[in-house]
């Protein structure tokens, strides 16, 4: 039987129906070829539906779609994704950036100085958030922190390779060694699953340091969210992202940390995600 660039595509996204639903399935394939056939586009796909392929790709392909049904992350086969429109390099070194991020970045976005500022990206794993806004706002200056060597060396990788200049690095745990660093915003996306959750099994490719919080899950909040006040300028911002049941215990955490005029946002899918608040008091724009 010929094999071509449709009939992959369609035996690919029957496959993996079966644990993302058809729809999803479909990007998923596509993703997967477009990278074995030089990241060819998807008008290019679809224009060229009907040419045969080798052996070569048929095999590498099914690879490919093999690896994801055991549950590895698309980022980690094809070795790159998109956020905030920008094109990351992705490894197991660090979490693939999930929509959430996106949006926490966009709120994030809306709470930068008009002029100049500085931004602390705490936890920064590959970089997506601070080097983000590093991107599209050139004028900000941008400290990327991360407890672990080789995820920090990934999200200089990409620094690199975005072409980010506005963007310094730094390795520690948490706020130690920072010195008297101060910040007009501090970003964070930090571990917050529960060390008991169910989900972890299916996070499994992903870098559990990066995932788990602690029994609670709080354990890296509440390092982030105590040890922001004096890393803050007067009417610096803290914007933390965490899981959907942890708004309560999270803004508690803002409260006792002395930030007031504490704001929590949903995502897309109508959950609470993203906590908010001004150190030491003061007006959420």
């Amino acid at each position: 039987m010929i094999e071509t660039i449709g009939t992959l595509l369609a035996n690919g996204t029957q496959q993996l129906a079966t644990q993302c639903g058809e729809k999803t399935a479909f990007i998923e394939a596509r993703v997967l070829l477009r990278h074995i056939v030089d990241d060819a586009d998807d008008a290019t796909l679809i224009r060229k539906e009907n040419n045969e392929v080798t052996a070569t790709v048929r095999e590498a392909f099914e690879h490919n779609v093999q690896r994801r049904l055991t549950g590895e992350p698309v980022a980690y086969i094809v070795g790159n994704c998109e956020f905030m429109g920008l094109d990351f390099i992705t490894t197991p070194a660090a979490l693939v950036p999930r929509p959430e991020t996106e949006e926490m970045t966009e709120a994030a976005l809306l709470h930068l100085p008009e002029d100049t500022g500085r931004v602390l990206d705490m936890g920064a794993g590959c970089g997506a958030i601070g080097l983000s806004i590093a991107h599209l706002k050139k004028q900000i200056h941008v400290l990327l922190a991360d407890t672990s060597e080789d995820t920090l060396a990934l999200a200089q990788k990409n620094a690199h390779h975005l072409g980010v200049n506005n963007a310094q690095f730094h390795h520690g745990n948490w706020f130690s060694q920072m010195g008297n660093e101060r910040f007009d915003l501090i970003v964070s996306n930090p571990p917050y699953v529960a060390a008991n959750d169910e989900v972890l099994a299916t996070l499994r490719y992903e870098p559990i340091l990066a995932l788990v919080g602690g029994n609670d899950g709080l354990d890296g909040l509440r390092q982030v969210i105590v040890g922001a006040p004096q890393h803050l300028t007067a009417g610096g911002v803290l914007m933390v992202e965490h899981g959907a049941q942890q708004a309560t215990a999270v803004r508690m955490l803002f409260a006792s940390a002395g930030f007031c005029g504490v704001c929590c946002c949903n995502d897309l899918a109508g959950l609470p995600r993203i906590t908010f608040a001004v150190r030491g008091g003061g007006h959420i724009l």
